[in-house]
């Protein structure tokens, strides 16, 4: 492996056909593009629902792309905020204005993974069940993996398929039991962590309403 590549895990629900391309669904962490993960189980427990589900290992070149990394703080929340559609409602304020503009130019978004139990997290903050010291608070408590999304053609012809394994039915069988246990495990986090920190910190509305960030 060169210097200055990478080897990643993808995951998909029936294999990739044809050229590897920036097209994954609109409102993923990134934006739309191609995902790829620096730990194995978290692309195996997004398709051990799917029958035909793939995992392959991969190799990113990064050199010539202009990469930008996202530490696992707010603003990485805020981030995925932005590429979920979560800030729509706050069109021309400050921050959406500063997230519209801060990711252009680039080939490669790299940040954590909003992993299952990150998710639940996650989603009560943007619903404003939590404040934003209940989600930094939880960043720490948990260990979180790094994804790699490539948002340009010129990035995905920079990645090369080094294997491709069929995940068996016991396999799915095993993956499935371990996601919904990740999930509940957040659930239970994300109960702890509003109790411990009810009283601190702001919500996401109130953020997006600030000029401070």
């Amino acid at each position: 492996m060169r210097q200055d590549s990478l080897i990643l895990y993808h995951g998909s629900k029936s294999g990739i056909i044809g050229e590897i391309k920036p097209i994954s669904r609109e409102y993923c962490d990134y934006g739309s593009g191609f995902y790829m993960g620096t730990e194995k189980q978290q692309p195996l427990t997004l398709i051990c629902n799917y029958p035909e589900a793939k995992l392959y290992t991969m190799e990113l070149e990064l050199a010539g792309l202009k990469v930008l990394s996202l530490d696992v703080n707010i603003e990485w929340a805020l981030a995925i905020a932005f590429f979920r559609g979560k800030m729509k409602n706050f069109k021309d304020s400050p921050l959406y204005n500063k997230y519209s503009i801060l990711f252009s130019g680039y080939d490669v978004i790299d940040g954590y993974i909003a992993n299952d139990r990150m998710f639940v997290v996650l989603d009560r903050f943007f619903g404003g069940e939590i404040t934003d010291s209940a989600l930094t608070n939880s960043l720490s408590a948990l260990k979180l993996g790094k994804q790699y999304a490539a948002i340009t053609e010129k990035a995905c012809k920079n990645i090369k398929i080094l294997d491709e394994n069929r995940l068996s039915e016991k396999e799915r069988e095993k993956l499935i039991i371990l996601s919904e246990d990740n999930r509940q495990k957040g659930i239970e986090l994300a109960d702890r962590i509003c109790r411990d920190h009810r009283r601190e910190g702001l919500f996401f509305d109130e953020i997006m309403r600030s000029e401070q960030f």
